[in-house]
């Protein structure tokens, strides 16, 4: 199946490549050409398309069928402030084999950043621990902004005279993750909680969230350091 999947995402790349519905065998074929009329290049089962759904990604194409998920060729610039922030939708796959696109920054984090500092000593700026815990955090985040989600069910795939297999769901999962946001940021110490959510939530540089907590320079780091330490210990981390 690799092969047939790794030859799928090539010629969807092409501007006429798209997955016609299923017929009567199950198969899906991949035409080349602006209708049904078009030859088919390539036939696919279920898990091919599975696999295309999960990387890089289909969405509905305007008469039926699917078409390869647009990537982003041009990142707009990061927002003033965040540093590596690149706006745009993480897909992930949930335990009953649904795929969720949900808004998450595609770029490197603050956290990630801090952590490949090193002082004047050689020593990391941040430990494993409170990275973890500060990208456990992140992603809580991501979740709970979500709200309802666009949602990919792999047993509804497009049939021959069926649907599309997109529909919005009740975003049950991001207010269960608002929800343990809420607790980790509680359990932060008062003095770092505004300082730490700048940081992991808002993606906001080290030097831009010392200026919003009204910090002098380089005040930030330890005050991070005691928030990222408050936090793993909620999360049992460390």
């Amino acid at each position: 199946m690799t092969g047939a999947v790794s030859r799928a995402r090539a010629l969807l790349s092409r501007s006429d490549g798209w997955i016609d519905a299923a017929g009567t065998s199950g198969l899906y074929p991949l035409r080349l050409g602006p209708d049904r009329r078009a030859r088919i290049a390539l036939t696919l089962d279920e898990a091919a398309v599975r696999a295309l759904i999960e990387q890089p990604g289909l969405r509905a194409r305007p008469g039926g069928g699917w078409i390869l998920r647009p990537s982003q060729i041009e990142q707009p610039a990061p927002p003033a402030g965040m540093p590596g922030h690149i706006e745009g939708q993480r897909w992930v796959m949930e335990p009953d084999g649904r795929t969720t696109g949900h808004r998450a920054n595609l770029g490197e984090s603050p956290v990630a950043w801090l952590a490949r500092r090193r002082d004047a000593n050689g020593r990391p700026w941040l430990e494993a621990f409170e990275v973890t815990a500060a990208e456990r955090l992140r992603l809580d985040a991501e979740q709970a902004r979500a709200g309802s989600s666009l949602t990919m069910r792999w047993d509804a795939l497009p049939r021959a005279g069926g649907g599309s297999a997109a529909r919005v769901e009740p975003g049950d999962r991001a207010l269960a993750a608002g929800r343990r946001v809420a607790r980790a940021l509680a359990a932060c110490d008062p003095g770092a909680r505004a300082f730490v959510r700048h940081i992991c939530i808002d993606s906001q540089s080290l030097a831009t969230a010392e200026r919003a907590c009204g910090l002098q320079r380089r005040q930030g780091k330890a005050l991070l350091k005691r928030g990222l330490a408050d936090l793993a210990r909620h999360y049992g981390i460390g």
